[in-house]
């Protein structure tokens, strides 16, 4: 994924381009494209998230198909874990603060926060792998490899818990955490 508030930037029209100009403008023009780009990068998160949960229900359809239904618990658990991950996710505080804040969120810190979101993809990485990894309903129990894949998604969750208090951070005190 590459820097999205510089592709965003860049796709500004010639009437953007004119007001960008107007002293002032600029920065409530860039800070609501920062707010932009961050709800599009979440909503592209979660919708990863909710991509890998339809792949796990897939395969626990799969598991009900063959008469294993014992096995179906561990796949509840996942699904819901993966679907309170997506809308933490979805949910959660922007990373900018808009015009009239009275806290203003600096460059260094939204770039800090930018940076956490890009990791976050790697990390959902390692989670379609657990995800991967969960036997078809012919092959092993499903137990082992559902709780690796439930610990992944818990530590994701652990960790995006974590960017919610370096936003809250920021806002709170106005300096980075």
């Amino acid at each position: 994924m590459t820097n999205g508030y510089d592709e965003a930037k860049g796709q500004r029209n010639l009437l953007e381009r004119i007001a960008a100009k107007i002293p002032g403008f600029r920065g409530f023009q860039d800070r609501e494209l920062r707010r932009d780009v961050d709800r599009l990068e979440r909503e592209h998160l979660a919708s990863e998230v909710g991509r890998l949960k339809a792949v796990v229900r897939e395969r626990a359809r799969a598991y009900t198909d063959a008469g294993r239904i014992g096995s179906l618990q561990g796949f509840d658990r996942l699904d819901r874990q993966m679907d309170g991950l997506a809308q933490a996710i979805r949910f959660s505080d922007y990373g900018a603060t808009g015009l009239f804040d009275p806290v203003k969120i600096g460059e260094a810190e939204l770039a800090r926060i930018y940076e956490f979101d890009l990791s976050v993809l790697q990390d959902l990485s390692e989670v379609e792998s657990a995800v991967a990894a969960i036997p078809a309903p012919g092959g092993d129990d499903p137990a082992a490899a559902l709780d690796r894949a439930l610990a992944r998604v818990g530590a994701l969750a652990d960790k995006w818990r974590g960017r919610e208090q370096v936003v809250g951070g920021v806002v709170q005190t106005g300096k980075g955490a």
